[in-house]
Formats: structure tokens, C-alpha cells, sequence
């Protein structure tokens, strides 16, 4: 699996990381599948024996410059998580995405070609682990999460019993749209790398993760309005609390001094309200009208400023909002597209000819009438001749009195 290039600095020196590649992924092997229907979720472990992370490194200094392959050894790499279960159209269980974790028991780094820096390495080479690490453990979960998910549908659908499915079409199509943010790989999510320049100072944000947008659910009701022959929906869809990871750069003076490192933050919630259109002349397609992004308070731990208290101080005041423009940009465009691709598929017509006969059911059963069906059968009239046939009650029992 291919991993973005990376860029790491400490003290002095800058370490740039390029043409990584992971391997031993498909490798893993699942030790636990167990659900908790009562809490509607299912726990999974994984082993992976081993993951190699190989590539090119340059560590480079005002004075000195090193290159050369490096690879990076995880052995004993336990996953673990808990994923919802939700009731799927057919009355089957389905996993939904899981929420994962990633730790190893040991790293081994090997980086060829150190020279005279090589001393230098050796001071920083838990730091470095710990940068490598974390930055490519949102590349593994996610690869991970995909192959894991089907093999846990897999061990769910051993399950012989059938689950009742009585949630609304609304919140059905909730967790379709679930379902589907996770298959078409947007949880995690990748955001575009993002730049601003606030005085001399210039910070960019790159590798940015998110982890948790699969977790949206209705928010209060939908609002249905008619308005000069047109009907509009409005309604609420937010999600829990999501957690994020980005790498950042500080230069100053036009790059020629900076420093950078990572930070991990977490998006209290991420809020999106839709209206929606459809006109009453159904040849014609709905419409998304407006569509409005709120996005909950952000909290960053930034790693990697180390003792330059100017560069630090100008992370901490500009790193959040930056966060917040970069998920905001990223998020907008490409939401407001597949929502329109989604409404041009629907055919409103052809789905209400659909759903007449439905409705007309519906209606004879409202109106206390009996199914047409049910109607022909039981509704026989008796010819004259079969009338005349029939045997009065005999005469005892006709001309029987009051006793």
C-alpha cells in the first residue's frame, strides 16, 4: 500500500520521507468476533504479525546532507474495535464502520547511508518512530477497516435469526448513507492540503485524517413546507464527536527558516442542514436549495514545536482555525455534488406510479372496505332458482311461541 510522502523536523534538521510503501496488511488474522446484540455492537481483534514501511529518506541540515533507503519493522501489531450493528432491508445484522485502534509490541528502524549524521539519528530515533508511526497508522486503519468489516459480516451472517426492521424510510435511508460513506472510503477522510499566511509567518497543513464521519444521525424532525407548487424538506443530519490528525509546517521570512511536526485534534461535531426542493409537476427533478455546514469547537494537541516559542505560539493561535477552513473547503464542494447526484437519480414520477397501487390498498383498508380480491371471492349472489331450493326452518320451529 502506497503512503503520501512526509516531512519531519527536529532540532536543526529537516527529514524528508518519500516513495513509501507498506507491507503485510492482507496478512492479518482475525482472534475474536463478538457481538452484543443487547448494545447493538460487535467487538473484533486482529494480529498482524508484521508490517514493513520501506522508502527514500534525505535528512539535511545547513552544513550537512544524508540519503539513502530506509525501512521501518512493526512486529506484533494488535487491532482492536467496536463497530454498530445495524438491521439491514433483508432483517440481517450489518457492521457499520469500526472504530479501531492500532498499538505493536516492538519498531525496528533501519535507514542506510547516516554517514556523520548518523550520531545525530541515534539521539532523535524515538522521535522519528513515533512521527513515522503515527502518520501512516491512519493509511493502516483504513485498509485495515475495510478488509476486517467484510469478514465480520461474514461471522455475523452465520447468525440464523431474522431482526425486525421498524425505524422510518427516512432514518433507513440514514443508514444506507452510512453504509455507504464507509464503502466508498470516506471514513477516514482525506482533506486537501490547505496553506494560509497570517503576517510572516506561513503555516500549512497536509496529511490531514478525519475519523468519524460515518457516524451522522437525524437531529430533530423534518420540516415539510408547499410553496407556490413546489414542496421543500428541511432537515438536520450531524454527527458525534470526530478525531483528526494533520501534519504541520511553520516557515518564516519566505521559508527560510521552519519547522514542523504533527497535531491530533478533535471536531466536537460536524453539522449539516439540507432543504431540498421538489415541484408538484413531478417530470421535474428535486433540488438541493441550500445546504448550511456547522462545524463544533476544535481542540489540537500540537506535537513538534519544541523550544522555539515564537514558532509554537504562532501554531497554537493558527493551527485551529486553519484546521477549520481546511475541513470546511474540503468537505462543502463535494457534499453539495453527490447530494445532487443522489436527488438526479430519483425518477418521482415513475416512483409515485410505482406506489399508487400501494396507496390504493392502503385506502381501501382506511375506508373499512375489503380488498378487492377478497371482494370477489365472498361477494356471490344466489340465482332465483337456488333461493327457492333452500329448506325453511320446519314448522315446529316456525310456529314455536314464546315458551
Amino acid at each position: 500500500m502506497p503512503v503520501p510522502d512526509m516531512k519531519h523536523s527536529f532540532s536543526m534538521y529537516t527529514m524528508n520521507f518519500k516513495q513509501m510503501n507498506v507491507y503485510g496488511l492482507s496478512k492479518f488474522r482475525i482472534e475474536r468476533v463478538e457481538s452484543e446484540l443487547a448494545r447493538m455492537q460487535v467487538s473484533v481483534a486482529v494480529k498482524i504479525n508484521s508490517l514493513d514501511i520501506r522508502g527514500l529518506y534525505t535528512l539535511a541540515s545547513w552544513i550537512s546532507r544524508s540519503a539513502g533507503d530506509f525501512t521501518v519493522k512493526l512486529s506484533g501489531v494488535n487491532v482492536e474495535g467496536v463497530a454498530r450493528l445495524e438491521v439491514s432491508t433483508d432483517g440481517k445484522l450489518q457492521a457499520q464502520n469500526i472504530d479501531m485502534d492500532l498499538i505493536f509490541d516492538k519498531i525496528d528502524l533501519d535507514f542506510k547511508n547516516l554517514g556523520f549524521l548518523g550520531s545525530v539519528f541515534q539521539g532523535v530515533i524515538n522521535s522519528v518512530g513515533s512521527f513515522i508511526f503515527d502518520s501512516i497508522k491512519p493509511f493502516i486503519l483504513k485498509e485495515v477497516n475495510t478488509n476486517v468489516r467484510g469478514e465480520v459480516n461474514k461471522h455475523i451472517s452465520q447468525l440464523p435469526q431474522y431482526f425486525p426492521n421498524s425505524i422510518s424510510p427516512f432514518d433507513m435511508a440514514i443508514a444506507e448513507g452510512r453504509r455507504q460513506v464507509s464503502q466508498m472510503g470516506y471514513d477516514p477522510y482525506k482533506v486537501k492540503d490547505y496553506t494560509q499566511s497570517v503576517g510572516v509567518f506561513t503555516v500549512t497543513s497536509s496529511h490531514t485524517w478525519i475519523t468519524g464521519l460515518a457516524s451522522f444521525y437525524r437531529m430533530g424532525n423534518i420540516t415539510i413546507t408547499m410553496e407556490n407548487g413546489t414542496v421543500y424538506a428541511l432537515l438536520d443530519v450531524g454527527t458525534q464527536e470526530l478525531e483528526g490528525k494533520s501534519h504541520w509546517e511553520v516557515s518564516l521570512i519566505g521559508g527560510f527558516f521552519s519547522r514542523a511536526g504533527t497535531v491530533s485534534f478533535t471536531v466536537q461535531y460536524f453539522r449539516v442542514q439540507v432543504k431540498l426542493s421538489q415541484p408538484l409537476d413531478t417530470r421535474k427533478r428535486a433540488m438541493l436549495e441550500e445546504l448550511e455546514l456547522e462545524l463544533g469547537n476544535i481542540q489540537a494537541r500540537i506535537h513538534g514545536a519544541g523550544t522555539l516559542d515564537y514558532l509554537a505560539e504562532a501554531s497554537v493561535n493558527i493551527l485551529p482555525n486553519l484546521l477549520r477552513y481546511q475541513i470546511m473547503d474540503a468537505i462543502e464542494g463535494p457534499l453539495r455534488r453527490r447530494i445532487q447526484e443522489e436527488l438526479d437519480k430519483v425518477d418521482m414520477e415513475k416512483l409515485i406510479d410505482e406506489k399508487i397501487p400501494v396507496i390504493e390498498e392502503q385506502a381501501r383498508w382506511m375506508q373499512g372496505l375489503v380488498p378487492a380480491e377478497e371482494t370477489i371471492l365472498e361477494d356471490l349472489t344466489l340465482s332465483p332458482h337456488s333461493q327457492d331450493d333452500q329448506v325453511p326452518f320446519s314448522e315446529s320451529e316456525e310456529e314455536r311461541g314464546p315458551s
